[in-house]
């Protein structure tokens, strides 16, 4: 190519880079103030729109001999690929959204034909660069292929202006006039590679520019199309990347222009000269993309002069409560809360005060990038009484320079004379300061404004709600955890008041037995059980719950025997009706604890000519222990709302714990309980637990020897 040829390229297609981009950016801007769902057309434009503002800088790249090599490749398809969203844009007009009455009669048919010849060419392009062999065929092919996509491009033309009429062809006229002349160029230069075998120099170098002269037209056509954007709503989030884009490939631009300059004026060192530029250039980018500083002057730029608000309230919202909801300890709330109220005003710091529980100070709960401090701020002092009585957020610059402006606000020293703090957001639930959030400095300037102000007062009220929440968990745990402390006090004195009772009936049979060998022989015994459930019960208190051994199978007639002998040797009577041996699982003392409780109970409630019973027997696949008496018997009420709750008993002197921890305990070995009684009748008691087979024991010894 000759030096003026490259001009010529480069020039073309810097002006459809140009004309394309600001059309793009009017576009967006005018769709900035949409508030409604885009339709197929508007989407199908954008498109259009963005591909060929693409194929303009592929261009310009692959001219300047500025960019990459696979510049060359992509030039042709994108060209395809934004013929193929014309296309698509022009058949949605002719075919709008379900519910409208189509303008022409044969939208399928144009759409297959469109599509294939995108296809075709894409195809093409492909062929040429990837297959194996580069022929003249192939590039005449190419020619071909182009040439059907102008053929094709005027076809759509013709039919969008022939079937619109009145209003709809005053709209349609800069549309099809702006399509129909690049459609037209295009069939000129792609009709004369095809004859020809090459492309005309000068009509495909001015190319580009005969496509930006149609940008003045399609922006007519948007004028004139109000229904388009009307239906459109681009997000900030899309604006401020499409802003980003924008601003590198513009940066991208200057850095291949001065480095296409530098390479044809700097002689033999001009090659070098290029790359070393292009590379500082490119490093340079991608710093400016990393900067937290520059994004946040970007964001802030945008949302002032292309939007009525600063904020995007639902986005906002949406971000903030999905940070507060992904934490649960108290630490990673707070850092969570500093960040996010640090993130709606671009600061990079923060730290977090909260209220002491039980006391009016508040210390440092959590930071971020900040120095630690140790000493509470006493909340009776102005500062907090300050934030509780007003609620303010204050801006600690302006108090520096105008502290008339918060009357009755007094910072402490640190706060008031170190620069880098800025803003005192206090943490409100109701009339209470749960604490406050001081935040650093921003990144970038920013005007603390009435919108700014009432976005940091909803989120320091949503803040401080999570906080306050989680503050009243941490509280209920605590109460949770006296609360089973106290529960395991209450089993102790249970179990400290039955050892009380046998000790008590032994003394009292020692006046008039302490001669009898069989007496100091049940009395040994006495004191030494007693003594292992004193040392079961200290081993309770220091582990914080009762050690219960190794599970096993428990024979049941051993126990009602022993319960027979004790109840002996209190001068009771305890009729046994052992009907079947049967064995359970669990741990041998505590199943006799229930057993005996219920046992014990019914002693309590019979006078001394009444009967108790035990009756031991096999139901199914359960051991069915049945303890009865003939006692004073307890109503229906009370068996219905009060028995096996804590602290509930018929008995003056008794407690409720061993009735609870019996039914807990059965429950634990997935047994049952059933009571029938009767006032003045006498009481029955249903104990079903599961049977503990010799297969099941077998089976634990396997596994035990494993």
């Amino acid at each position: 190519m000759l030096d003026g040829e490259i001009n010529i390229g480069v020039a073309s297609y810097a002006l459809a880079t140009l004309s394309y981009a600001t059309l793009l950016l009017v576009y967006l801007t005018r769709l900035l103030r949409m508030r409604q769902r885009p339709a197929r057309a508007d989407q199908s434009f954008c498109l259009a729109l963005l591909l060929s503002l693409c194929w303009s800088l592929l261009g310009l790249g692959s001219q300047a001999q500025a960019w990459w090599s696979l510049a060359d490749f992509w030039l042709p398809v994108v060209d395809a690929l934004r013929y193929g969203a014309w296309f698509a844009f022009v058949l949605l007009l002719l075919r709008p959204d379900p519910g409208q009455t189509p303008l022409t009669r044969s939208p399928r048919s144009m759409t297959r034909l469109a599509a294939v010849a995108v296809l075709l060419a894409l195809g093409l392009q492909l062929l040429q660069e990837l297959g194996p062999y580069r022929a003249h065929v192939w590039e005449r092919a190419v020619a071909f292929s182009g040439l059907a996509l102008a053929v094709v491009g005027l076809m759509l033309v013709e039919q969008l202006l022939r079937n619109s009429s009145g209003d709809a062809r005053w709209g349609a006229k800069p549309v099809c006039l702006a399509l129909g002349s690049v459609f037209v160029f295009d069939l000129y230069t792609f009709s004369q590679a095809a004859l020809f075998q090459q492309f005309d120099g000068d009509a495909y170098g001015i190319r580009p520019a005969v496509h930006s002269v149609a940008a003045p037209l399609l922006y007519i056509a948007l004028r004139r199309h109000r229904d388009w954007l009307l239906k459109l709503h681009v997000s900030r989030a899309a604006a401020f990347q499409s802003a980003t884009l924008l601003i590198a490939g513009a940066y991208l631009l200057l850095v291949s222009g001065v480095g296409y300059y530098v390479r044809y004026t700097g002689g033999n060192w001009g090659r070098a000269m290029q790359m070393a530029l292009v590379f500082i250039g490119l490093l340079a980018l991608v710093m400016m993309l990393f900067s937290g500083a520059l994004r946040a002057k970007l964001r802030v730029y945008i949302n002032k002069n292309f939007f009525s608000y600063r904020y995007d309230y639902r986005e906002e919202w949406l971000k903030f409560t999905a940070m507060l909801s992904s934490q649960s300890s108290p630490q990673e709330l707070g850092i969570s809360v500093i960040k996010g109220i640090a993130n709606l005003v671009e600061s990079p710091s923060g730290g977090l005060w909260l209220r002491q529980s039980g006391q009016g100070d508040y210390v440092q709960a959590a930071i971020w990038n900040l120095q630690p401090r140790t000493e509470p701020e006493s909340g009776d002092a102005p500062m907090a009484q300050f934030l509780r009585g007003s609620g303010w957020i204050v801006d600690l610059d302006e108090l520096r320079r105008a502290p008339q402006h918060y009357r009755g606000f007094e910072a402490p020293a640190w706060l008031r004379d170190d620069g880098r703090y800025w803003l005192l957001v206090p943490l409100l639930v109701g009339p209470e300061l749960t604490g406050f959030v001081l935040l650093g400095h921003p990144r970038t300037r920013m005007e603390l404004n009435w919108e700014v102000r009432d976005l940091l007062r909803t989120a320091s009220s949503q803040a401080s709600s999570y906080l306050a929440q989680m503050q009243a968990t941490e509280a209920l745990l605590e109460a949770r955890k006296f609360d089973a402390f106290n529960r395991m006090s209450a089993f102790v004195v249970h179990d400290l008041k039955n050892i009380v009772t046998q000790l008590s009936l032994m003394m009292k049979n020692a006046r008039r037995l302490r001669d009898n060998p069989e007496f100091q022989e049940d009395m040994l015994a006495t004191v030494e059980n007693s003594l292992d459930k004193m040392r079961q019960l200290m081993l309770q208190l220091r582990e914080g719950e009762a050690p219960h051994g190794t599970a096993h199978g428990v024979e049941l007639v051993p126990i009602a025997k022993r319960l027979a002998a004790s109840a002996e040797g209190k001068g009771r009577a305890l009729r046994l009706d052992i009907r079947a041996s049967a064995s359970t699982r669990g741990h041998e003392e505590r199943v006799e604890r229930v057993i005996g409780h219920a046992v014990q109970n019914a002693f309590d409630a019979t006078p001394e000519q009444g009967q108790v019973w035990l009756q031991l027997d096999v139901e199914g696949s359960y051991a069915r222990i049945e303890v009865g008496d003939t006692g004073c018997g307890m109503s229906e009420e009370f068996i219905r709302t009060r028995l096996f709750k804590p602290f509930q008993t018929t008995k003056t002197s008794g407690m409720g714990i061993g009735a609870f921890e019996s039914f807990q305990y059965l429950h634990e070995l997935g047994g049952k309980i059933k009571v029938d009684s009767e006032l003045d009748r006498g009481t029955r008691i249903t104990i079903l637990l599961p049977l503990f087979r010799a297969s099941q024991a077998s089976d634990l010894g396997m596994l035990s020897a494993k």
